[in-house]
């Protein structure tokens, strides 16, 4: 009988440590397009994930009580320059999701030579990249006028036949089902021609260094999991749309099932986006508070034992 009394008081003692190091990660997020990116991680665990409009996003990092947050990189970037953020950037999950659409017929990029273009967001680095896309590839736009968001100009984009507007998904693909007449342009078609990258570096997955420092191996497993999220956003849009919809991510599964394989959706640690993400920063330092983040704003994982 003692024997055994001492066999299972040896067992509880090796069980005890592993479920006393069992780590639930908690994540912030914005509850747009960012949110899409590990939208199959949320729906298993949604009491773990924080959904917050997208000028509430400072305040998540001020807080620090989030062990991951998404949000646009120059905003974390900004923060952390200015001392007000400890986050470091550990990938970068969207890589632009703006579009220039009209309702013109046969609508083409060379159609904003000289005409009026509508884009959202005035002062911030979409709008930034947005006109130096345009610059690069020769093209000038007579006027650019500005409105608040995407929803905004996704409602010029439906009430006026002319209007040349950027707009961005998921909204482009929900305008485009209420008027078969819509035709679009991925912005990063010309940014690539202009720059050669697939893509501009827009929102990033951004980890607590607190976090890092007090369960390493937690932070590890999640980043494996959140790079095969984003990744099954090419993979399996099926299953991701019905995540977003189920999260309230997306209205539909319709609009979600055509909307995700247009917010270029990829996984890229932040040591190896590093070169592009220079390269977004360049188009309009202000955004990144003056100057290229620094070496240690970028989240290295340590080497595999």
């Amino acid at each position: 009988m003692k024997r055994l009394m001492s066999m299972l008081l040896i067992l509880m003692l090796l069980v005890l440590p592993a479920a006393a190091e069992e780590y639930r990660i908690k994540v912030s997020s914005p509850n747009g397009a960012p949110g899409i990116a590990l939208a199959m991680l949320a729906v298993e665990a949604p009491e773990d994930y924080t959904y917050v409009a997208a000028e509430a996003i400072t305040a998540e990092f001020a807080g620090a009580k989030a062990d991951f947050i998404i949000a646009p990189i120059n905003a974390g970037a900004k923060l952390y320059k200015a001392g007000k953020s400890s986050y470091q950037l550990a990938a970068v999950v969207t890589w632009g999701n703006l579009y220039f659409a009209s309702q013109r017929a046969d609508f083409k990029p060379e159609d904003m030579n000289g005409a009026e273009v509508t884009l959202f967001g005035e002062n911030t680095i979409n709008a930034s990249v947005a006109l130096y896309a345009l610059e690069q590839n020769g093209i000038v736009p007579a006027k650019v006028n500005y409105l608040a968001g995407a929803a905004n100009t996704q409602s010029l984009l439906l009430s006026d036949e002319n209007a040349i507007v950027v707009t961005a998904e998921p909204a482009l693909t929900a305008a485009s089902m209420k008027n078969d007449r819509i035709t679009s342009y991925a912005l990063n078609d010309l940014y690539e021609k202009a720059t050669g990258f697939n893509g501009y570096a827009q929102a990033g997955l951004f980890v607590n260094p607190a976090t890092v420092q007090a369960y390493p191996d937690a932070v590890a497993e999640y980043l494996q999991q959140a790079e095969k999220a984003v990744s099954m956003c090419t993979t399996d849009v099926d299953a991701v749309a019905q995540a977003a919809v189920a999260l309230e991510i997306l209205p539909n599964a319709k609009v979600a099932g055509q909307a995700i394989p247009r917010c270029a959706l990829r996984f890229v640690s932040a040591v190896e986006a590093r070169e592009q993400i220079e390269k977004t920063a360049e188009i309009d330092l202000s955004q990144y508070g003056g100057a290229l983040p620094a070496d240690d704003f970028y989240y290295e994982a340590p080497a595999a034992k």
